[in-house]
């Protein structure tokens, strides 16, 4: 299994690879935006000289915190030191990014969870009556 750590956050990205195989790239981003985060990630430079940049990265939302690059970061160092300023990427869906995720995060759908991640029932019951959707 090939895995992306960073923080307390784990992916598989053998999954996120099954899950984005075949499709389009659906965005781009520019490898100058992301260089600043090459310092929290570890790179194996003889790796990275070797990478396909035809390849599109896998970007995932991340539960409050945007989009995250979960898969292609030794193309995005190549990219940096090549001059290359755009790359493509593949985009996950946020059940997909949460099907590939080994730990870490809060659920993308937060609501009637409490702060540790566990259904709160006593508050989703809250949430429809504001909503107009209680139980009759």
């Amino acid at each position: 299994m090939e895995w992306f750590q960073i923080l307390a956050w784990r992916w598989n990205i053998t999954t996120a690879k099954q899950l984005a195989h075949g499709r389009e790239p659906q965005g781009r981003l520019d490898p100058a935006a992301w260089k600043a985060m090459l310092g929290v990630i570890t790179i194996n430079t003889d790796h990275a000289a070797r990478v396909d940049l035809t390849e599109p990265l896998i970007m995932a939302p991340v539960p409050n915190g945007g989009m995250l690059i979960i898969d292609g970061w030794h193309r995005l160092h190549k990219a940096l030191n090549t001059g290359v300023t755009e790359l493509q990427a593949v985009i996950l869906t946020a059940e997909e990014e949460a099907a590939c995720r080994i730990f870490g995060g809060e659920p993308h759908n937060d609501e009637g969870y409490d702060a540790y991640g566990e259904y709160d029932e006593d508050d989703q019951n809250h949430d429809d009556e504001e909503d107009g959707l209680a139980d009759a």
